[in-house]
């Protein structure tokens, strides 16, 4: 081992120092779904157990409504994975970077939004020795978060909102802020922007109209196909330049 090597921190210690950015979006929304958890009916160790298995951010608040309203099981069901959807695009988009090892397909349970952001930034940068352990280390800081803040939201989150007010009014921007820290430096690709700037666009449309179910999925699917065709649009060109 070179004495580089043994100079480096442990890569799960990477990834937890890394991954601590993310807490700011995760722990106030976890709280907030603790607590409408729990004024739907559920109880405090129904709500932990939801976001230990099914940890899914918005699946879980849709989940929660569904089952408080009496939706039959296979529509909360549908409605879930449909939501959940968008991880056959993850997968495929980090497994270049990934190694042989048996652990990867547990630890995917913990690929959430931000993680796979993470790690597509960061899988690429590292040697392949270290990309395990840091995963491990993002991922599990991420999920135990998440735990831990739907546990407090589901104990004492009326508690925390009557006695600071403004925690009430802050929680629900705290995912999209989180997200667009992480997008932020994709705008400096043109291809990127295009791709994004067209979701937003679509998403606000789409809820201006009363779309507001259709809204998220139809703006993924659009920015999707934005980013291949521009993609394939400059392929071509490329083609033909040669």
């Amino acid at each position: 081992m070179s004495q580089a090597s043994q100079t480096l921190p442990r890569p799960w210690l990477t990834g937890l120092r890394e991954a601590i950015p993310l807490l700011g979006g995760y722990v106030p929304v976890a709280i907030s779904f603790g607590l409408i958890a729990t004024q739907a009916g559920f109880s405090a160790w129904e709500a932990v157990l939801i976001s230990t298995l099914l940890y899914a951010g918005a699946a879980q608040f849709l989940f929660v409504g569904m089952v408080a309203a009496g939706s039959p099981l296979w529509l909360v069901v549908g409605m879930t994975l449909l939501i959940n959807l968008r991880h056959v695009v993850y997968a495929p988009n980090i497994a270049p970077w990934l190694t042989t090892s048996r652990w990867w397909p547990w630890l995917m349970h913990g690929l959430t939004d931000q993680i796979f952001a993470l790690a597509h930034s960061r899988l690429p940068q590292m040697p392949a020795d270290r990309r395990l352990g840091w995963f491990t280390g993002a991922a599990l800081l991420a999920w135990f978060s998440w735990i831990g803040g739907t546990a407090l939201g589901a104990v004492a989150g009326e508690e925390l909102t009557r006695r600071w007010p403004l925690l009430g009014e802050v929680m629900p921007f705290a995912m999209p802020a989180l997200f667009l820290v992480l997008l932020a430096p994709r705008f400096t690709s043109r291809r990127w922007s295009l791709a994004l700037f067209s979701s937003i666009a679509i998403a606000l449309l789409l809820n201006v109209f009363g779309l507001t179910n259709a809204a998220i999925p139809l703006a993924a699917i659009c920015g999707a196909a934005c980013f291949y065709l521009v993609r394939s649009g400059t392929t071509a060109r490329g083609d033909r330049n040669e």
